[in-house]
Order: C-alpha cells, then sequence, then structure tokens
C-alpha cells in the first residue's frame, strides 16, 4: 500500500494541491517563528533580546502549530471524501481497511515531507526579516543575527508530518465504511475536542476580569479566550451548517429564486464538505475581530491617560500585531485553499445539472446563494467568538463595553472575506462549467 500511495502521489499530483499548500504555509510558519528559539539562544544574545524573542516564538509557535493541524486536516477531508467511490472500489477488490488507512496515511506523510521541504527557504527568508523588524523596532540589540538552525527546522518537520499523519489518520477513520453519498457521522474526538475549546475559551474570556486594569498580560486570557471559542465553534460548524441554513434559507431564496433554495438543501445534505470552509471563516473573522480591536482599545487607552510605550509595551504591541497577521493572513489562505478544494470536485454535479436543463448563470447564482449563507454564518459565529473576548477586556481595561474604534476595522475584516469566499467559489466554478457538461459527467463516472 505504500507503494500505490506513492503512484498516487507521482501520477495524480493535482488531487493533492490544497494539502500540498496547506503544509507549505504551515511549515513556512512554524519553522519561522521557531528559529526565533535558535536565535535567542546564539551566542552574544542578551538576555532582553533573547526574552522578546522567546516569547513571539512560544506563542506563535502553539497556536501556529494548531492552525497547521486545523489546515491540513480541513483539506484532507474534502480529498478523503472525493475519493469516497475509489477506496470502496479498493475494498471491493480485497483491500483491508488498514491498508486503506496505510494508503492515505502514506500519501499525506509524503505531501507533508514534500510541502516541509520546500518551506525551509522560505522559512529562514521570513525569520530573517522577523529579527530585523525587531531590531528596527528598538526591541532586539542592533548586533543580533537571525539564526536557522535546528530548533527551526525540526519544530517545522516535526509538526507538519505530525498533523499530516494525524490529519490524514482520523479523516479516514471517519471516511471508512461509508459509501460517497452517505452522511458521517460525527466523531467522539471532534465533540470531545469542541466542547474543551469551548469551555478552555470561556475560562480564559473569565480570567480577564480577575486581572488589573494596568496588568501587561490583560489581553492575552482574552485573546486566547476567543481564538479558543472561535476554534470550538468551527468544530461543530457541521452540526451548525445542517440548522442554520434553515434559519437563511430566506435569504438565498430572495436573492437567487430556485438556485437559493437548491443552495440551502445542498447545505443541509452537504454539511460535512461545506463545514471545511466554515471552520477557517470562523477562525478568521474571530481572530482578527478580537485581536485588533483590543489592540485599538489598548491604543486609545493609553493615549488617553498620555503614558508613553515603554520596552516591554511595544513588545507586547508587536508580539499582538505579529501574532494576529500570521494568523489572520494563514487563515484567510486556508478558507481559500478549502473553498477551491471543496468546489473543483464538483464538476461532475454541476454538469449534471446542466443536463436536467440549468444555465451555466443558474449554476453560478446557487454557487454564489450557498457561499453568501457560508459567509453570513461563518462572520456571525466568528464575531460572537470575538465579541466574547474583547467585551470583557475593554470593561476591565476602559470601563466600557466597546472600543472607541468605529466599525471601521469590522467591516474591513468582513470585506475580505466575503471577497475570498465568493470571489473563491464562484470563480472555481466558472472554470469548471467552461469542460462541455457531456464531457464532465463522463470525466467523472
Amino acid at each position: 500500500m505504500l507503494t500505490l500511495a506513492l503512484s498516487s502521489v507521482r501520477r495524480r499530483p493535482g488531487r493533492f494541491v490544497s494539502t500540498l499548500l496547506a503544509a507549505f504555509l504551515g511549515a513556512a510558519i512554524v519553522m519561522a517563528f521557531s528559529s526565533l528559539h535558535d536565535t535567542a539562544g546564539a551566542d552574544g544574545v542578551d538576555d532582553v533580546s533573547a526574552e522578546t524573542l522567546g516569547i513571539t516564538a512560544g506563542v506563535v509557535g502553539g497556536y501556529g502549530s494548531l492552525l497547521v493541524f486545523f489546515a491540513v486536516a480541513s483539506t484532507l477531508t474534502v480529498t478523503v471524501r472525493q475519493r469516497a467511490g475509489e477506496l470502496e472500489l479498493l475494498r471491493s477488490a480485497g483491500a483491508t481497511p488498514a491498508q486503506l488507512t496505510r494508503m492515505v496515511v502514506g500519501e499525506a506523510a509524503v505531501v507533508g515531507l514534500v510541502g516541509a521541504v520546500a518551506a525551509v527557504g522560505p522559512a529562514a527568508l521570513g525569520g530573517r526579516l522577523l529579527v530585523e523588524r525587531f531590531r528596527d523596532s528598538g526591541q532586539v540589540a542592533g548586533d543580533v543575527g537571525h539564526v536557522f538552525g535546528p530548533i527551526g527546522l525540526m519544530s517545522g518537520m516535526g509538526v507538519t508530518l505530525l498533523a499530516s499523519v494525524g490529519a490524514a489518520f482520523l479523516a479516514v477513520r471517519r471516511g471508512r465504511g461509508r459509501s460517497a453519498g452517505a452522511r458521517a457521522p460525527r466523531g467522539r474526538v471532534r465533540t470531545v475536542a469542541g466542547v474543551v475549546a469551548l469551555v478552555a475559551g470561556a475560562a480564559g474570556v473569565c480570567t480577564t476580569f480577575a486581572l488589573d486594569a494596568t496588568e501587561p498580560a490583560l489581553m492575552a486570557p482574552a485573546a486566547y479566550g476567543s481564538i479558543l471559542l472561535a476554534l470550538g465553534l468551527a468544530s461543530f460548524s457541521p452540526v451548525l451548517l445542517r440548522a442554520l441554513p434553515a434559519r437563511l434559507q430566506p435569504l438565498p431564496g430572495a436573492l437567487g429564486g430556485a438556485a437559493g433554495e437548491l443552495a440551502a438543501h445542498n447545505l443541509r445534505q452537504r454539511a460535512a464538505q461545506a463545514s471545511g470552509v466554515l471552520m477557517p471563516l470562523i477562525l478568521f473573522t474571530g481572530m482578527a475581530t478580537a485581536t485588533l480591536y483590543m489592540q485599538a482599545a489598548e491604543s486609545d487607552a493609553r493615549a488617553a491617560s498620555g503614558l508613553v510605550k515603554s520596552v516591554d509595551d511595544k513588545n507586547l504591541e508587536t508580539v499582538n500585531l505579529v501574532v494576529v497577521g500570521v494568523i489572520v493572513a494563514f487563515c484567510c489562505v486556508m478558507l481559500v485553499n478549502s473553498l477551491y478544494a471543496a468546489t473543483s470536485y464538483r464538476g461532475r454535479e454541476f454538469a449534471q445539472q446542466r443536463l436536467c436543463g440549468a444555465t451555466p448563470g443558474q449554476v453560478l447564482r446557487t454557487v454564489g446563494a450557498e457561499g453568501l449563507v457560508l459567509l453570513v454564518t461563518g462572520v456571525f459565529l466568528g464575531t460572537a467568538a470575538g465579541l466574547a473576548g474583547l467585551v470583557p477586556y475593554c470593561l476591565v481595561r476602559a470601563d466600557r463595553a466597546l472600543p472607541q474604534a468605529g466599525p471601521g476595522i469590522w467591516l474591513g475584516v468582513v470585506a475580505v472575506a466575503a471577497v475570498a469566499t465568493l470571489v473563491t467559489g464562484l470563480g472555481t466554478a466558472g472554470r469548471m462549467l467552461r469542460t462541455p457538461a457531456v464531457r464532465a459527467v463522463g470525466a467523472g463516472a
């Protein structure tokens, strides 16, 4: 089966592009920030510089590793579901479940290894740029040079391979024994992980009230609580998708007519597949909303008090901005990647709709209506997770429920999410519709 896995990757590389991109970007992020540990431990680095580098590497490295697993898991889950018919055929030919698991896990390990190796160069460059940014802001001594050593290399390799193999193992176990159109039962591991994330996120948010308004670490429990709440909500995305489209059905129906009704029906029936798109959408909206507004509230509070930022304040602000920048950018790429993977394999479905009488415009309106429901659902849940951490932080820090910054930041976040969701979905569907319907049906048969 390992030989078959290598042959599958070599002969059909296009199937693994989404997983390869997720592994590549994840490995680059983890390696770049983990290399700051190598830099901090180099000879001649002073204690203040080493502390700044260590804090940044630890914060981003921890959450970056978690996000890498989510990214690879979402794309691998879509890929395994696309191959349900192929896996069933192999089982009919005599392959055992254990052999199928080894094949899929072997494919994921190969793709993860290729992605991690390809990320070494960009990660080294990214780590160097981070160190330069710290030197320019005065948070690291000017004589500190970037070091890309074994910690950065092994961290990226290990996290990426572990995420690829673990996500593939869970994905194939969820897909084992089901036909291509069967609904996936909800896994206990995912349920437990979601509950743990929600409980931990709520505890982190509540911890904010136990801290003093001038505490340097005040932002940490609120921001990390929001992130964990977003992760928890994202883990329940299949259940939410089966329930929410029924509440939101008038929205796509009003915009798309019959196409909107079909979109709502598709989302209820394909909730497990669509959850791969909703997950990064919730994470992107929640993390961006919480962290950006918290930093704006912190800046407003310091400006109102007339205090000058100390080195520690600059360190914290830089860490927050770097964390939110990297995580939000990664979630945005993960959103586009997952949406492309989820839409690109529906060519046969689109062709069947056209052979039944649907025009290309109607198919695109259906895809657009599906994207609209996903966008509204993801923005709503992500905003709720962000507000859950933002409100306690503002109450403690500024004695008000919301920061002085207006809705501009949130509208910007929503605009980016809307462009990423709708443009990717419609663009991918439009490309699939260029293939004649009869040829597309024959190719997918």
